[in-house]
């Protein structure tokens, strides 16, 4: 195998374990509530104080591995938030477990952005928008597997066990990347000439290192993505947070058909990433970027939300949840696009404007995800009525691709090297 696809898996692997320990709470959420005696609105809250820090330290942790390299700054934040799994085991109430979930956030603001560089920095940029399509595949395969291992060990142990288990698993990954891992591919143990001159002749880095300056977000394409992601994320959080609660109290569903609707979500989720990244690497090459990149977006943030206002109104459990599940998978195929695109205009500073783009729409997460618990209420507990909200950003989000452009590059200051 190629040492970049060896890195590719590395990086895959890591989104597993992302999505793994950051899902296992919403698993859990309803026991959660129940030990702690957490209301609705509690609950949003710690689901959502999570993505507040999360979209708060995407900017600063991307800017640390453009800095100081994507290795070390891995290194960091995955130690960082596998101690706070175990310690989210040991809340006793509200507060403490408000507090935890934050800390954590703090930890995986880092992991995509820096993700990010590695791919920048390892691939040729026709191969970006596949490479972002394995890890975020991954992560929903995480996603899906996050209700088989957290259940049952929740049944044998507590639901506290179970983040106690999940973070051991990041610390495993941390040995094998500090131990294995290279910053630059030249500095690989084993990769060949051949293999080598493909990614530097090819990955379209320009050289020198960035001056940061808040000017950017000034720039009218970074400022369209980073509302269509607020839009996207906003979407995918209900999944990530609400979706077991939404089945189990919004549908009347139980364990076990609650834990399959969720994995078989994340499943169509993974699917939809990989045909995504394809199609897209596909249309670049046949159309270019501008336009190859936004069908691809706009065609699966669309339908998406067409599915979701449509599930609303559907009585059958069976046809709601398919409905809703294929809503994710096409919400999905747009990922590649997204962050390809977000890579494109970057170029060598893609840990900053990847961050950019996450932090937007890691703060539509929050206000969503906070707000879903509160709508629930206002409409006489109605879990319904905030999916139609939902739906409708998704559309809005599936709109601003129409302006969005992936060859527009955003000009940085640049110090030699």
């Amino acid at each position: 195998m190629k040492k970049r696809y060896q890195v590719l898996f590395a990086l895959s692997l890591l989104s597993v374990i992302t999505f793994l320990d950051r899902i296992a709470i919403s698993v859990a959420s309803p026991k959660i509530m129940t030990d702690l005696g957490l209301s609705k609105e509690q609950l949003g809250w710690i689901l959502g104080i999570f993505a507040l820090a999360y979209g708060g330290f995407e900017i600063p942790t991307g800017l640390m591995g453009d800095r100081l390299g994507a290795k070390k700054v891995l290194i960091r934040v995955v130690l960082w938030w596998s101690a706070f799994t175990v310690l989210t085991g040991f809340a006793t109430g509200f507060g403490m477990m408000l507090m935890t979930r934050f800390l954590f956030g703090i930890g995986e603001a880092g992991a995509y952005p820096n993700s990010s560089i590695v791919l920048s920095k390892w691939f040729p940029a026709i191969e970006r928008a596949r490479g972002q399509a394995w890890i975020w595949s991954a992560s929903r395969v995480g996603g899906a597997l996050t209700p088989f291992l957290v259940i049952p060990i929740q049944n044998h142990f507590g639901w506290r066990g179970s983040f106690f288990f999940l973070g051991i698993l990041g610390l495993l990954w941390v040995i094998f990347w500090k131990l294995w891992f290279k910053e630059e591919p030249s500095e690989m143990k084993g990769i060949t000439e051949h293999e080598l001159n493909n990614i530097l002749n090819k990955r379209n880095l320009p050289q020198g290192h960035h001056k940061f300056s808040w000017a950017i977000f000034k720039n009218t394409n970074l400022q369209l993505l980073m509302a269509m992601y607020f839009c996207y994320a906003s979407g995918a959080f209900f999944f990530q947070a609400w979706l077991p609660t939404y089945l189990q109290k919004g549908r009347g569903l139980d364990d076990q058909e609650m834990s399959f609707i969720t994995s078989f979500s994340f499943v169509l989720g993974a699917v939809g990433c990989l045909s995504g990244g394809f199609v897209c690497d596909f249309l670049v090459k046949k159309i270019g970027p501008r336009w190859g990149r936004a069908a691809v977006a706009l065609t699966g943030l669309g339908l998406s939300g067409i599915l979701m206002m449509i599930s609303v109104f559907v009585n059958d459990n069976t046809a709601a949840t398919i409905l809703l599940s294929s809503g994710l998978g096409l919400m999905d195929f747009t990922i590649p696009a997204s962050w390809s695109t977000a890579m494109d205009i970057g170029g060598k500073n893609a840990g900053t404007i990847t961050g950019a783009m996450n932090t937007a729409g890691l703060f539509g997460s929050t206000l969503n995800t906070i707000g879903f618990g509160y709508l629930v209420t206002a409409f006489g507990n109605n879990y319904h009525a905030p999916v139609v909200l939902l739906a409708i950003l998704l559309i809005i989000g599936a709109l601003l691709w129409l302006k969005i452009d992936a060859t527009k590059r955003i000009t940085f200051e640049v110090s030699p090297e």
